[in-house]
């Protein structure tokens, strides 16, 4: 039986996370409304701009609907702007942006600079296996700190953390449904089974 999962579809990378998921078997629906994000078992939280992301979601009633559900234990993937809303602290944001919240960590905005600044890298990701993982960063954000209970998943050569696991929450800083790298997916997708 396929699992039920949405995208939140407000703005960012949208049709980019439905065809990696719907290519996994899963049933994909996309999310903008209240009832619709109560009757899916996960939700992915897509690249794009988190600022935006954010204002659309208080302005579509999604922002409190969203925090409510990830305190009730819905899976939760965020990738780029995604790891932004899911995290409980942001820096570098701008004036009055709010999160979704529930992954205990801070996150720097932009943190390795403009669109000009965008870069891909081999991750070493240990939870995922051999081979390395072929990561896309665009504006990407950086985990500055974690608190109590968070997994580091992933860091650059440097040390600095770029994919974070808490419970049934996950963050990359990186686009895997960029590259067709399917296996964070997987690993999303075996949260919602078990929860």
């Amino acid at each position: 039986m396929p699992v039920k999962v949405g995208v939140l579809a407000l703005q960012g990378d949208v049709r980019e996370h439905v065809g990696m998921l719907t290519r996994l078997g899963a049933d994909v629906l996309l999310v903008r409304r209240p009832e619709e994000l109560s009757s899916v078992q996960g939700l992915v939280l897509p690249g794009g701009e988190s600022s935006v992301i954010d204002k659309l979601s208080r302005a579509f009633g999604m922002q409190q609907p969203i925090r409510a559900a990830i305190a009730a234990g819905l899976p939760v993937y965020g990738t780029c702007a995604g790891l932004i809303l899911l995290a409980d602290r942001v820096t570098d944001g701008i004036a009055g942006q709010e999160t979704f919240g529930g992954l205990a960590v801070t996150v720097r905005r932009n943190a390795f600079g403009s669109q000009v600044d965008s870069f891909e890298t081999e991750l070493m990701v240990p939870t995922l296996g051999e081979p390395p993982v072929h990561a896309v960063f665009i504006r990407a954000p950086l985990v500055v700190d974690s608190g109590p209970g968070v997994e580091t998943l992933a860091t650059l050569a440097d040390g600095r953390i770029v994919a974070v696991r808490q419970g049934l929450l996950l963050g990359t800083a990186f686009h895997p449904e960029v590259t067709g790298e399917t296996r964070f997916h997987e690993l999303f997708l075996d949260a919602v089974r078990s929860a």
